[in-house]
């Protein structure tokens, strides 16, 4: 073995250089028009999110409730939020230069009743002045945005209302010239109101709608207005849409004598069209009439709208023909329960300014597809929920030879789901893998990191590649497809393990076999020669993989798995609390000839006292890491399987370990949310990283071992990035300004500059420089006439910023609870009740900048000086007591003394003056 030049360095420190959290859990989502921003409910949190790179920017105060519903005005300046408290809160949206902030951002505006009901739609108008809500009680108001009070109030609804749109129409023409802004509402007596806005204010009682139309015979969930005010456009959960014609008039109606009778009617809509969309439809709109859509034989005054429903999809409609122009997503043709709540869209969003629409489904992910390439463009997962395994992937890394820059670009993650997520570690773009029909239970990747293997309780493993670019759209439309299973084991597969080395050198690297294990107790060996590393056809049946050889390796359930960097040993973990070591002996198929493999039992480690979760070879040395669940790791040695070395620290149960840093480190993974790193060689604990709230549920390192990744129960992924060179140059840095600092300290005192001596310990922070300080000078060359016993210290306290100031007060309330340092606390505390008056010292206090970084905390000061005077009396106090009783002592001494020499020394002195 090739023997390193050189020890590298420990790694020491990792710092959290990003996380991915739980962006959406359920409730309302709105974007702002220029698609840049989003914002969601996480529970009962708001969360302002930059959609490119998947940050979080700010989050918005809530009352603690559900929220019901929410919008973004068309300005993208405020944020109108309704909450399960009835209440509104109007928020203003931080400009889109502002950087992230970890502040609250407050609503300006609160109105706390704003309903008698719960208000579940809201919508504001495209001039951004006026919202629109409406109530379960089938109430509408609409409000004034700026000043917060109600302009209109509609009742009559038969039920809760169930969509609002505006009509005010932005394309003036010839027909709408002369329209007035309206209000269309729609509730769940299937009926459809036109109320009109121009009109004097009715808060005061329920004005009465232009028009009722009537076509539904379900709760209609969509409406939309064309640009010009022509069109309506309603889509309901009776699996119609109703095309209206807003600028018809009737005929007026006139008596007999020839004479007009009554008043014409100048508003009166039609319906023109009823088109079958076959589906439960929950959001609906219209599309630009200057949209490009490839495909579209409409011309640009034609009328598309969008659908979006119980199927999962979103299907583009030409309102003219009835028929459709294409469909975005994949389409769930057979529904079960279950599929139903995967694929069902709740909402869809148009977003003309970038040629997109954004659906949010049912199983929190909000899926953004272009218009006019007609593809997906990005993802966005709102919750992972347990996540179980996770490992990084290289999508466009084509053989060893390349860059290690484009390695481990994405992760993988097996959550608490079916569904496989891979992320862009860079944009937090994502994809979902549909193919296993139960949980995922580990995952895999091969020697370039292009190929993912997975396991799952649906006892099969499934291979993934990525997908070929697609002609005209490059890598946009990235993912990974399925080319491979592998079926066989009687039970889950709860453990799996690609080939380390590369087959076919020199050309494109693929793994040459993988190896599984499951609850079943058995290990199965899987030929991949013919597995393809891209995925031309999403569509295409995977390929099945051919099992060389079964072996029956353990009494209990297989946790783990892994195969030694040279392909030539294989080690399994299972719970029976041993890990087993095999030989692999694998023979590649060539010439008619298929491929053969056999294991062979070479040794076992036995020690711990409860089930093995986890193993993993050296990369550099014969030694192999073990996790428990005894909440230890142990280092066993490949000559003779015996233990090395025992790890102790974790709490609970040790679920991941992994070499770092040419094997001279272990890192680690426990139920206990902890990562913890390791120096074998001293056998304690370096760092312990801490981002979790629940157990950590993998770990993974990338190929340099600079960035790890840790994942728990709490749904919450985190990037650690190796800082330990930075933290040694600020160590080193920080040491030498402190001994900077405490020469310049040095050069004061001996200068007799004690301005300076007393700023500098105080912004040091160093309590015992100063103490010694004032105890020099109250007992070195004291001047009477001074307080503190120089008149220049005295100059110092009278002239001292009100910072410095509350600084000294919290040294003297420290000093003065130790007797032996209560006599500079008190001279000290003297000095300044005599040189400082009461103002200056509760000016000093109120000075928030002042316990920035004290122990007080900023927001404080009104109370802050009551709190330390408090913490002052009681021990000034005692001091007083205890001198004044040693005082008495003193003159009890004196007397005893005086009658112990009976008048002796008084005649001696008589007699000292005589002679």
């Amino acid at each position: 073995m090739t023997v390193p030049v050189g020890r590298p360095n420990l790694k020491t420190a990792f710092k959290n250089a990003r996380s991915i959290r739980p962006l959406y859990t359920s409730g309302p989502v709105a974007i702002t028009l220029d698609g840049n921003r989003i914002v969601t409910c996480v529970s009962e949190d708001i969360l302002l999110t930059d959609i490119s790179s998947g940050l979080e920017i700010c989050r918005f105060a809530n009352d603690t409730k559900t929220i019901n519903s929410l919008c973004i005005s068309p300005s993208s300046t405020h944020l109108l939020v309704f909450t399960a408290s009835l209440a509104l809160r109007i928020f203003e949206i931080p400009a889109s230069s502002t950087a992230p902030s970890k502040k609250l951002v407050h609503p300006i505006r609160v109105i706390s009743r704003a309903h008698e009901a719960p208000v579940h739609v809201c919508k504001a108008d495209p001039t951004s002045t006026y919202l629109a809500s409406g109530s379960a009680d089938g109430v509408v108001k609409v409000w004034d945005i700026r000043n917060g009070y109600v302009t209109h109030v509609f009742k009559g609804h038969g039920g809760i209302v169930s969509a609002l749109a505006f009509n005010y129409p932005q394309e003036i023409s010839s027909v709408t010239r002369g329209q007035k802004m309206r209000l269309i509402t729609a509730s769940v007596d299937t009926c459809i109101r036109i109320f009109d806005l121009s009109a004097t204010s009715k808060s005061a009682g329920g004005g009465k709608p232009e028009a009722v139309l009537e076509g539904h015979f379900s709760v209609p969930r969509g409406l939309d207005v064309s640009l010009d005010g022509k069109w309506l456009v309603s889509g309901g959960r009776d699996s119609v849409v109703l095309v209206w014609d807003l600028s018809s008039k009737p005929a007026m109606l006139t008596s007999s004598s020839g004479k007009a009778k009554g008043k014409d009617k100048a508003f009166s809509p039609t319906l023109v069209k009823t088109i079958p969309v076959l589906e439960r439809i929950e959001a609906l709109g219209l599309l630009r009439p200057d949209e490009d859509l490839t495909g579209s034989t409409s011309g640009s005054d034609g009328i598309r709208f969008y659908t979006g429903g119980e199927k999962g999809t979103v299907k583009i409609w030409d309102g003219k023909s009835g028929d459709i122009l294409f469909t975005l997503g994949k389409e769930q043709t057979k529904i079960s329960d279950n599929q139903e709540e995967q694929r069902q869209i709740i909402d869809v969003m148009y977003l003309p300014s970038i040629s997109n629409v954004v659906c949010v489904h049912a199983d929190q992910n909000i899926i953004f597809h272009s218009l006019s390439t007609q593809s997906l463009t990005r993802q966005l997962i709102g919750y992972n929920d347990e996540i179980v395994d996770a490992t990084f992937l290289s999508p466009s890394f084509p053989s060893l030879s390349e860059k290690s820059a484009q390695r481990d670009s994405h992760l993988a993650l097996a959550t608490n789901s079916s569904l496989i997520r891979v992320y862009d570690t860079n944009t937090y773009d994502a994809r979902l893998l549909e193919g296993h029909t139960d949980v995922v239970l580990t995952l895999d990747q091969g020697v370039t990191g292009r190929l993912l293997a997975s396991g799952s309780k649906d006892r099969s493993a499934r291979l993934w590649a990525p997908l070929a670019p697609k002609s005209g759209t490059g890598n946009v439309d990235w993912g990974y497809g399925h080319v491979g299973i592998c079926e066989g084991h009687a039970e889950s597969v709860g453990a799996i393990a690609l080939s380390r080395k590369a087959g076919n050198p020199g050309e494109v690297e693929y793994p040459q076999f993988m190896f599984t294990g499951s609850q079943d107790r058995t290990i199965k060996m899987w030929d991949l020669a013919e597995v393809p590393l891209i995925c031309a056809d999403e569509k295409a049946e995977p390929l099945r993989c051919k099992s060389l050889t079964t072996h029956k390796a353990h009494e209990k359930d297989i946790n783990a798995l892994d195969i030694s960097p040279n392909d030539k040993l294989l080690v399994s973990g299972s719970q029976d609390r041993t890990a087993k070591v095999y030989a692999i002996e694998y023979t590649a198929g060539c010439a008619g000839k298929a491929a053969r493999g056999e294991l062979k039992l070479i040794g076992t480690c036995k020690g711990h006292k409860r089930g093995v979760w986890t193993v993993r070879f050296g990369r550099t040395e014969r030694t192999l890491a073990t996790g428990s669940g005894d909440k230890t790791v142990k280092l066993w040695s490949l000559d003779d399987f015996s233990c090395l070395k025992t790890f102790e620290g974790h709490t609970n149960s040790v679920l991941r370990v992994d070499f770092l840093n040419m094997g001279l480190q272990v890192v680690s993974a426990a139920s206990d949310g902890l990562v913890k790193l390791w120096d074998i060689k001293e056998e304690q604990c370096v760092a312990t990283l801490d981002n979790h709230e629940d157990k950590a549920g993998f770990r993974s390192a990338n190929t340099d071992e600079r960035r790890i990744v840790s994942g728990a129960a709490d749904s919450v992924v985190t990037f650690w990035e190796d800082c330990t060179e930075e933290q040694d140059e600020e160590n080193e840095l920080a040491r030498a300004n402190l001994v900077q600092k405490e020469q310049d300290f040095q050069n004061y005192i001996s200068l007799h500059d004690y301005r300076k001596a007393i700023q500098l310990a105080l912004a040091m922070e160093q309590p015992g420089r100063l103490l010694s300080l004032f105890r020099n000078i109250q007992t070195n060359d004291v001047d009477t006439a001074s307080i503190t016993g120089r008149s220049s210290v005295d100059e110092v306290i009278r002239t001292m910023e009100g910072s410095d100031l509350a600084k000294l007060l919290q040294f003297v309330r420290d000093w003065n609870t130790n007797a032996k340092t209560s006599r500079v606390a008190q001279g000290v505390l003297h000095a300044i009740v005599k040189l400082r008056s009461a103002g200056d010292m509760m000016k000093a206090f109120r000075d928030e900048e002042a316990f920035a970084h004290g122990d007080m905390p900023a927001g404080k000061s009104a109370t802050a000086l009551k709190e330390l005077v408090d913490a002052l009396i009681p021990y000034t106090e005692r001091h007083l007591s205890r001198m004044n009783k040693l005082v008495q002592e003193s003159y009890m001494v004196d007397y005893i003394l005086g009658e112990m020499d009976d008048g002796m020394f008084d005649d001696m002195d008589v007699e000292t003056d005589t002679i």
